[in-house]
């Protein structure tokens, strides 16, 4: 039986006693569960699926026992790659359209063009499944070669593909450009061991030396590679200064600084990090916000600060352990707290002192130094983007105009959306359009131009209206170029 070894590893010598007792504990109520049990007892269920993960339940919500299907599972895991058909879809209830095919990708050789309603994917009617559906269905059909059913703007007949999946090469800074004059924005999705490069080549792309002030987007960033995220840290902070420690009760605390040699950049920063911002993103963001090198932006990140190994075991099992926890310049451990291996998210609050003695909050996570967030949702705008309105408007729109990068819509076009959505049943009263028409401008323009000329382009649009982003640069005295 495997569980010895395991709950030895768990014990001091000094507590081995205690920990003989409760295994003989343990094997007692084992063998009468056995000989007394209503029903069959499998042993390797009761073991694998119920002691172990039962006491690693006590330790925190990430420590892992896998048996040997599920570690079998995580080595392929470690060796498999990223696939997909290299398409990017507007996704409302009902209706899946593409925005965008990237270039080489398995759906741009197929045909696949902006504009374009997926109806079905192997036989599967999309408008017929909820959101939460559509999203999970097409996530698992990247995977495999996928039948698709497609309706073209302008055509009567339907189209059909077949789509063989493609390793692709998604860059993890996939946005860098001019909020305003002197004004950069990169958003960075994960660490990987390309980011570094990739964060390097978008700084070159804006002149970063020349500009006035950078806003570094979070907000969807879950980590990644910390190696990688220390590296880009070295990019803004001086020679020497601690970016993060690492301290577990059987490992020697380690202190990472930024290397001797480095030439850091002097621009002002702002960093916008949300709730799913975890791990080296967090990392990143407390370094800056302890040597007060950027202002943050947003609301508290996820709260993930952990060190874990992979422990091989016998049987072809294995332990995914716990053994540290990421701590921010300040001392701050970047990690929720935990009790009993549950999260604990009040009355932790512990105040830290950055550089120039301001005061930063603990407790898990990174607390923004000033908090924003998301537009508001109101009435009419929950009806225009559910109802999809917006890309079945762009659709139309682009089949009968050319679209430009330099595109702006028009007060005409804005009333010619009005009567579209009015035909479809969406008709507010004048006060409430008039007082949402600034967000239905731009909407309208971010769609039209995800179609026409690329969602790189839309996405301008969108920061240049979050409210986040505004705030950002305010922060750095700076503010949004209007279109």
């Amino acid at each position: 039986m495997m569980l010895l070894p395991l709950l030895l590893a768990f014990a001091d010598p000094a507590g081995a006693v205690d920990v003989e007792k409760a295994l003989k504990q343990f094997v007692d109520v084992f063998a009468l569960v056995q000989k007394n049990a209503a029903d069959p007892v499998n042993s390797e269920q009761a073991i694998f699926q119920g002691s172990i993960p039962g006491m690693l339940r006590k330790l925190d919500p990430h420590s892992v026992f896998f048996d040997p299907q599920q570690f079998e599972q995580l080595k392929e895991m470690e060796k498999s790659e990223s696939k997909g058909f290299g398409t990017i879809l507007s996704i409302t209830p009902g209706r899946v359209v593409v925005l965008q095919a990237m270039p080489g990708s398995p759906s741009a050789k197929s045909g696949l063009a902006p504009g374009d309603e997926i109806l079905a994917v192997n036989n599967i009617a999309l408008g017929r499944l909820e959101f939460e559906q559509v999203v999970g269905y097409l996530t698992e059909a990247r995977q495999h070669q996928a039948s698709l059913v497609v309706r073209r703007p302008g055509n009567v007949r339907l189209f059909n593909y077949v789509l063989d999946p493609a390793v692709l090469d998604a860059p993890s800074v996939d946005r860098a450009f001019l909020l305003a004059r002197g004004a950069g924005y990169i958003r960075i999705n994960s660490f990987d061991t390309q980011t570094a490069k990739q964060f390097k080549a978008a700084l070159e792309k804006l002149d970063a030396a020349k500009l006035a002030g950078l806003v570094i987007d979070f907000r969807s960033n879950p980590g990644g590679v910390v190696g990688t995220a220390l590296e880009c840290a070295a990019l803004f902070l001086k020679p020497d200064q601690r970016v993060v420690s690492v301290r577990g009760r059987s490992l020697k605390t380690e202190e990472v600084n930024v290397p001797k040699d480095a030439n850091p950049y002097t621009i002002p920063l702002a960093i916008l990090v949300g709730e799913k911002s975890a791990s080296a993103a967090e990392i990143f963001t407390g370094a800056m916000q302890d040597h007060d090198r950027a202002t943050v932006l947003g609301v508290p990140t996820y709260g993930k600060g952990l060190v874990q190994n992979v422990f091989p075991l016998s049987s072809n099992t294995a332990l995914a352990l716990t053994t540290a926890f990421y701590y921010t310049p300040s001392g701050r451990s970047i990690q929720k707290p935990l009790q009993s291996g549950q999260l604990v998210f009040a009355g932790t609050r512990k105040e830290y002192k950055t550089d120039k003695g301001r005061t930063v909050f603990g407790g898990g996570g990174i607390q923004p130094d000033i908090v924003v967030g998301p537009e508001a949702p109101t009435r009419l705008k929950v009806a225009i983007e559910s109802s999809g309105s917006l890309t079945a408007f762009a659709t139309e729109y682009i089949e009968k105009n050319k679209v430009i990068t330099s595109f702006h819509v028009t007060p005409a076009i804005l009333d010619d959306f009005h009567v579209f959505v009015s035909q479809r049943g969406i008709q507010p009263p004048v006060g409430e359009w008039l007082q949402e028409s600034d967000y239905m401008q731009s909407r309208l323009e971010q769609e039209i131009l995800n179609q026409g000329v690329g969602v790189e382009f839309g996405d301008e649009v969108e920061m240049k209206r979050d409210p986040v982003v505004r705030a950002a640069l305010k922060s750095l005295g700076l503010a949004v170029a209007e279109r």
